[in-house]
């Protein structure tokens, strides 16, 4: 890889460390112990930490349950989801409006719960579509998006990510289901989550703090990176996910991380040991 790091001090002047969390602090099931070690290393030292996932196939109280399972000693105020971004704009832009859904009954539920009109999808008419990352995904799903994309709705999706890191490879992600109803529909949906402006805004209320004094890590460069890079955010690139080193030399200069690192493990070691 032809990508030399940067002073590294940048990243220590920062305040709120924002983690991705598929194949950056853990995989699949799998936690990184050297992930659980740099975020109470953080924490010790006063920082702030923020994990946010694109990965809107489960809820906050999900990953709420799964990273203190998995040792990282979260509060639910530090859980951020694209699904959460995606309600936000429903509830501020869009009340009122009926939705479909293509996303697992978990999300679904969530949305209903908290007030929005989901659809079942026998109905003839949908003001809004949402596609997701939805591991319960039927083809008569996908034919009602398309149906109701087509007559009008207007097309959202959760997040762009095209494939889920996991122990055993890689799996279809929402980007790959909303490739489908573009293919059959010739509509591309306005997206959210990594990388939109929308998830940066709502960094920002919820956390006080200014786009720089913030660092992200993560492992996609159209996603984690890209956020950072359109932002002014300090990215941090990690090599234990999607994005392989040849990605990296490929990379536009304007698309390229701030710094590139194996794993959490070097940047824990640069910062704490």
């Amino acid at each position: 890889m032809n990508f030399t790091n940067p002073n590294t001090d940048t990243i220590k002047d920062k305040k709120l460390f924002i983690f991705d969390m598929d194949g950056t602090i853990y995989l699949g099931g799998k936690p990184f112990s050297f992930a659980i070690e740099f975020i109470k290393n953080l924490r010790k030292n006063g920082k702030r930490v923020l994990f946010f996932t694109n990965n809107a196939s489960h809820t906050t109280p999900f990953y709420l349950e799964k990273l203190t399972r998995l040792g990282f000693e979260p509060h639910i105020s530090e859980i951020m989801t694209s699904g959460d971004v995606t309600y936000e704009f429903l509830t501020r832009y869009r009340s009122g409006k009926s939705v479909y859904m293509v996303a697992t009954p978990e999300l679904e539920n969530e949305y209903r719960e908290k007030g929005i009109n989901v659809l079942t999808g026998d109905e003839e008419r949908a003001d809004i579509v949402v596609t997701s990352f939805d591991t319960t995904l039927t083809y008569k799903k996908l034919d009602n998006a398309c149906r109701f994309v087509r007559n009008g709705a207007e097309y959202l999706s959760t997040h762009p990510d095209y494939n889920c890191p996991t122990e055993t490879g890689f799996i279809p992600d929402s980007g790959a289901i909303a490739a489908f109803v573009t293919a059959s529909t010739g509509r591309t949906p306005t997206y959210f989550g990594k990388p939109y402006k929308e998830t940066i805004e709502m960094i920002g209320e919820a956390t006080g703090f200014t786009n720089g004094e913030m660092c992200i890590f993560g492992d996609r460069l159209y996603t984690d990176i890209a956020l950072g890079k359109r932002f002014g955010v300090c990215s941090v690139l990690v090599l234990s996910g999607e994005t392989q080193p040849e990605d990296v030399d490929r990379a536009e200069p304007k698309d390229k991380p701030d710094f590139v690192f194996d794993s959490l493990d070097d940047v824990n070691n640069i910062m704490y040991k």
